[in-house]
């Protein structure tokens, strides 16, 4: 894989641009496509075969648009932080995703979708408390509602991503923006209390969790770091370990479909956590690539149950 820089740009107003060479099957979309939140993300949108990604870097603001042609992942970058985004290309298009041990055989759905999708790789993010804050908007809500409120605070309390945005496009605020965000605010969005206070709570602790989860040497050690946090369980840290990681083992136990659908398509039944993990354990440590898969197969089991209502805690 390489990264070269383009000649380019002397203007300040150019993009810095820069051509990343996997070397492997790339599916850019379907690889980036977890960290979306929702069709209205206003951190990330898909504009024809580009996609356009705000981002919050060391050096400042930054805003990527990645599109792939022949083999080749071109990127261009505008703001502050344009180099340091375009550094974090390889790692976004899966570079450091190891998918040594993992054997698609153990069963035909799996090997299937991992012959018919060998581009989608594990993007990482490194931004640990980014995921975070996402990962607890969506505790125990439907994704209507998650989405609805990130898309509502990234907005209003989130910085203007810089450069030639093909629609209004932002930044997550910081940790210090997330916990300047007024109590009305919250309500405003239908995020509920125990979100808000979790997330809040994080913010207080923004860089040392950077710093603890970076530090950890394993994914169980940085599952100890994130479910120490008042309001974070084991579904939080997973989603968080799967965006900002890339962990191929991270799986979201407590998601409200997940261990169904996963039943469904390995057996024909829904099953429930435990039996969720059991029928993952021949996947054990390739766990979170191996949902990833058997959810891009489109084997899914027929939804007869009532939807789950939103919550709303606004005040009337």
């Amino acid at each position: 894989m390489t990264l070269t820089a383009d000649a380019g740009a002397a203007r300040t107003t150019a993009p810095r641009e820069a051509t990343y060479s996997p070397g492997h099957p790339l599916d850019l979309m379907r690889t980036l496509g977890v960290l979306r939140r929702g069709a209205g993300d206003p951190t990330i949108t898909v504009d024809g075969h580009v996609v356009w990604i705000g981002l919050r870097t060391d050096a400042g603001l930054a805003t990527l648009a990645l599109r792939a042609a022949h083999g080749e992942v071109h990127a261009s970058a505008w703001g502050p932080g344009a180099a340091e985004a375009l550094d974090a290309v390889p790692r976004l298009c899966g570079a450091d995703d190891d998918s040594s041990g993992f054997d698609a055989s153990q069963h035909p759905l799996v090997e299937a979708a991992a012959q018919r999708h060998p581009g989608m790789r594990l993007t990482r993010t490194d931004r640990v408390f980014e995921a975070l804050a996402g990962s607890i908007i969506e505790q125990k809500v439907t994704g209507m509602q998650a989405f609805g409120a990130w898309r509502q605070l990234v907005s209003r309390f989130g910085e203007r991503a810089p450069g030639p945005t093909p629609r209004a496009m932002f930044v997550p605020p910081s940790a210090q923006g997330w916990r300047r965000i007024p109590s009305w605010a919250w309500q405003r969005a239908a995020v509920q209390p125990q979100q808000s206070r979790a997330l809040v709570r994080a913010a207080q602790r923004g860089d040392r969790i950077e710093q603890a989860v970076h530090r950890a040497e394993d994914g169980a050690a940085r599952e100890r770091v994130l479910t120490s946090l008042p309001g974070v369980g084991p579904w939080t840290s997973a989603e968080t370990r799967q965006r900002a990681l890339g962990d191929p083992d991270a799986v979201s136990v407590g998601d409200y479909h997940l261990a169904h659908e996963i039943g469904f398509a390995l057996t024909g039944s829904r099953t429930d956590d435990d039996g969720m993990l059991e029928l993952l354990s021949p996947w054990t440590g390739q766990r979170h690539r191996t949902v990833r898969l058997i959810l891009a197969s489109g084997v899914a089991e027929p939804r007869r149950g009532p939807r789950l209502a939103p919550e709303d805690h606004r005040r009337r």
